[in-house]
């Protein structure tokens, strides 16, 4: 992907969509460095790699009086951990994407008269930053079981894992509509035979969550989202990201 200028980022966290709500979002992943130099260092430090850290920061127009405004999503989400996922150029299905558990740690609001109300917030993650891509994208209503475009991400290594963030937007339907979503992955693109890797909880109401694998290798290459979907009349509308790290 060649240079290019920000417009488009997208920014869920939990159930809420702050895209349309926020004018900057940043990112920030560190392994911190532990200074191993001794006498056979040859004059020179050495150092390995440490704890593993991630950090979200955004900023933007303050709004409030809806479970989707950024002002009720985040008294909600403050002091809790969730999933975040950011897509730098936009959340179409394999669109770069980063995704984390983080804690939501603070929140500021308000300015001098006269100015646009602003807000700022932060999350500290639980999780190691994983980088990956959207898997599902936030416009497409779903409305029976189903499931997504395979995506070639790559195998995971011994001691790597696959993360998956769902982030279920919007729920519509009677009869208790219900959506658990699941992991795939398959030895190539016609998914013939996939195994399953991950299953999100049923979600009956907007909200989030992020699982990842438990560390062992996984051989596959290609991966996908399913949905099982149940109820009267049910509509879903969903975020999906995945990432290795």
């Amino acid at each position: 992907m060649s240079k290019f200028v920000l417009t488009n980022v997208r920014l869920f966290t939990a159930g809420v969509d702050l895209t349309s709500a926020s004018n900057k979002v940043e990112l920030t992943a560190k392994v911190e460095e532990k200074e191993t130099t001794n006498y056979g260092s040859q004059a020179n430090k050495e150092f390995v790699g440490g704890l593993a850290s991630a950090e979200f920061a955004a900023e933007g127009q303050w709004e409030a009086g809806d479970p989707s405004k950024v002002d009720d999503a985040t008294w909600a989400q403050l002091g809790g951990v969730g999933a975040w996922s950011v897509g730098p150029v936009g959340a179409t299905v394999g669109s770069l994407a980063y995704l984390t558990k983080a804690l939501r740690c603070d929140y500021k609001l308000g300015d001098a008269v006269g100015e646009v109300a602003p807000w700022t917030s932060s999350g500290k993650g639980s999780w190691p930053l994983a980088r990956g891509q959207f898997a599902h994208p936030p416009g497409t209503a779903r409305t029976a079981t189903g499931t997504g475009t395979g995506l070639q991400l790559g195998a995971v290594a011994v001691g790597k894992r696959m993360y998956a963030a769902l982030h279920v937007l919007s729920v519509a339907g009677t009869a208790t509509p219900t959506i658990t979503g699941r992991v795939e992955s398959s030895v190539d693109n016609t998914f013939a035979s996939p195994t399953t890797r991950l299953t999100h909880a049923a979600a009956t109401a907007a909200g989030g969550e992020i699982v990842r694998t438990d560390g062992t290798a996984i051989t596959d290459t290609w991966w996908r989202v399913a949905w099982t979907i149940t109820g009267t009349t049910p509509s879903f509308m969903f975020a999906s990201t995945l990432g290795i790290w």
